[in-house]
């Protein structure tokens, strides 16, 4: 079949379909782009002929910034449980580099993305072509080359013969849960628009089968025997308890043994806030419940989790002398994290060999007096009545009590994930969308776009700071354009207000985190700058309620979803409002030396708090 390289691209991408416990569907759902010099002729006219023709089925759309667009597929994936996912194409230069914090993220997340970046010409013969790097150690250099740190699988494209392995290839890690993250294959512009008769069976439809690997008896005999000997054992629900859909065995499990079940900001919602074995967030902003039950723990039981530093509170979590780790993923890599008794397995089929081979055990379930007292404090959070401006914790609680239990939240910086992992009570395991491996500012407004995406018949819910906001609200146009509904709960607080806390909690006074003029001296502490977001959003096509109370906000939050177009909710929140305490820490290294008073102070907590920190052997 004689075709173009951006022609076969497309062809091959739109006849791969991804299939785990019988179902199948699209592995790449439709490509994201935005056309430049370096993909117009290329990936641009294969995607128009496939449009117009019907020659291949890869819905197009239109996006606004390139590391959006990579957000967008990564919310997407997420929703689908890295069954699925978006390509993204982008010209060459700045177009391709600016697709690289979406690849971290993606990567560090473990998410599927397909990244199709435009390249320098493989002939040359236009070299220095616009926006080309030139680099004197070789021809072959670009600046595509900085995706390979980032990439779980990366190619280039030289020539037409070698696409259909590179395809092959990157569809392999795509659907690989152990393996998947960002996937680059590099298209030389040239390339791109030169012809090559490719086999027919490439183009064939091709399903790859997601498996879900059962653990070595070894492995799991020894991780039993290890629980069967604990007193006082807690799991730790991860991502991997969602995306195997695990959240019934979970619940068996947890049931039959009584132990405790915390969860990770990707693992929230594997098991309802009400289950009676839930007890929350765990680590850095986990509750206080959840990290009493960790630092008492003599078994540690992770079930689809990387440990992150927020996860085990900077190595802090948990004080036991003799704790040890039981760790079920699919990963390898992850599963022998913190010296554990590894369990390789998809979460869904571990749990289930787990329990099984456990005999029975079961364990006390002293712990749910508290959680109970727990709640109320939530509730108290949710419903403080501060003033003159409200708190954060009332706009999560005006929310979280708006929403319906298939709604989905979506976040990723600021304080805000913070405070959702202490108090948001999540009742479905997609309900609650927290990027927070990379925690990257101007995912909410791209990620819910794919969430949305994902599954129309839900109502999401992005909340956004105004931090994150001025980063990245291009996206709007995109939703507006595309008719699609979201609902963007915008809190402005005139600053970082994540930040702000931190830095003033390290000695260095709230320094940089305000949005203000700057005043007299070197400081930005003149009047507050004149910056109005909800009139920006407007200019952007979304209808806004601009909201000053919580009652406000439930009225509009309330419009909002009977609503059929994207609505964005303005309210200002004091950000020096109180939060509940999670009764944990955070790594944050305070200068050894100053001649701030306030810097030396914060370093004698750092040190005293630093001796709780241990390596798990």
């Amino acid at each position: 079949m004689r075709l173009t390289v951006g022609q076969a691209v497309v062809r091959f991408l739109a006849n791969q379909w991804t299939e785990r416990d019988g179902a199948e569907q699209r592995t790449i759902a439709g490509c994201l782009g935005i056309f430049g010099h370096g993909n117009v002729a290329g990936i641009g006219q294969a995607l128009l002929q496939a449009q117009r023709t019907g020659e291949a089925d890869l819905p197009y759309r239109l996006a606004r910034n390139e590391q959006a667009m990579v957000h967008t597929a990564a919310g997407y994936a997420r929703m689908k449980n890295r069954l699925s996912t978006l390509a993204c194409t982008a010209s060459i230069g700045p177009g391709s580099t600016n697709m690289l914090t979406g690849a971290a993220l993606a990567t560090v997340n473990r998410l599927p993305v397909l990244l199709l970046p435009s390249d320098v010409f493989a002939t040359r013969a236009a070299s220095p072509v616009l926006q080309e790097l030139e680099d004197p150690r070789g021809y072959d250099v670009s600046v595509n080359d900085a995706f390979r740190p980032l990439s779980r699988f990366f190619d280039r494209i030289w020539r037409p013969e070698q696409l259909p392995s590179a395809l092959l290839a990157a569809m392999r890690v795509l659907t690989d849960p152990a393996e998947t993250g960002a996937v680059t294959l590099c298209l030389p512009q040239d390339v791109q628009a030169e012809a090559y008769d490719f086999p027919d069976a490439l183009f064939a439809k091709r399903v790859w089968h997601v498996a879900r690997p059962l653990a070595e008896p070894a492995f799991v005999a020894r991780a039993a025997e290890v629980i069967r000997e604990a007193r006082r054992p807690l799991i730790i629900a991860g991502g991997g308890a969602v995306y195997s859909e695990a959240s019934a065995e979970l619940d068996q499990f947890a049931r039959e043994t009584g132990i405790p079940v915390a969860d990770t900001q990707a693992g929230k919602g594997a098991l309802s806030w009400d289950h009676p074995q839930s007890v929350g967030g765990v680590g850095s902003t986990g509750t206080p419940v959840a990290n009493r039950l960790a630092r008492e723990a003599d078994v540690i039981i992770g079930v689809g989790t990387r440990y992150s530093d927020f996860t085990t509170a900077s190595r802090t979590a948990f004080q036991h002398p003799s704790v040890k780790f039981v760790n079920i993923n699919v990963a390898s890599f992850d599963a022998h994290k913190e010296s554990a008794y590894p369990v390789v397995a998809d979460a869904r089929a571990g749990l289930s060999e787990l329990l099984a081979a456990l005999d029975g055990r079961r364990f006390p379930d002293d712990f749910r007096a508290d959680v109970a007292l727990w709640q109320e404090t939530v509730g108290r959070a949710y419903h403080l009545g501060h003033g003159p401006l409200p708190a954060q914790s009332e706009v999560i609680g005006a929310v979280n009590e708006v929403c319906g239990t298939r709604d989905v939240v979506v976040q990723a910086a600021g304080s805000m994930p913070g405070d959702l992992q202490l108090l948001w009570r999540a009742g479905d395991p997609k309900q609650y969308h927290v990027e927070y491996g990379y925690s990257c500012m101007g995912f909410e407004i791209a990620g819910a776009l794919g969430i949305k995406l994902a599954d129309p018949s839900r109502e999401v819910y992005a909340l956004v700071g105004d931090g994150s906001y001025l980063m990245m609200a291009q996206e709007i146009v995109t939703a507006v354009a595309e008719g699609i509904k979201l609902i963007l709960v915008l809190v402005q607080n005139h600053g970082f207000a994540s930040i702000g806390a931190l830095s003033e909690s390290l000695g260095s006074q709230r320094f940089g985190t305000s949005y203000q003029f700057r005043g007299a001296g070197q400081d930005y502490d003149g009047g507050r700058l004149p910056v109005d977001l909800a009139v920006n959003a407007e200019s952007l096509g979304a209808a806004v309620i601009r909201c000053r109370t919580i009652a406000d906000l439930r009225d509009g939050l309330k419009r909002a979803r009977d609503s059929d177009r994207l609505t964005v909710v303005h309210i200002e929140t004091d950000p020096l409002s109180p939060v509940p305490s999670s009764e944990s820490w955070w790594d944050v290294p305070v200068p050894e030396v100053s001649s701030l008073r306030s810097t030396r102070a914060a370093r004698e907590t750092y040190d005293a708090a630093k001796r709780d920190q241990r390596q798990y052997l």
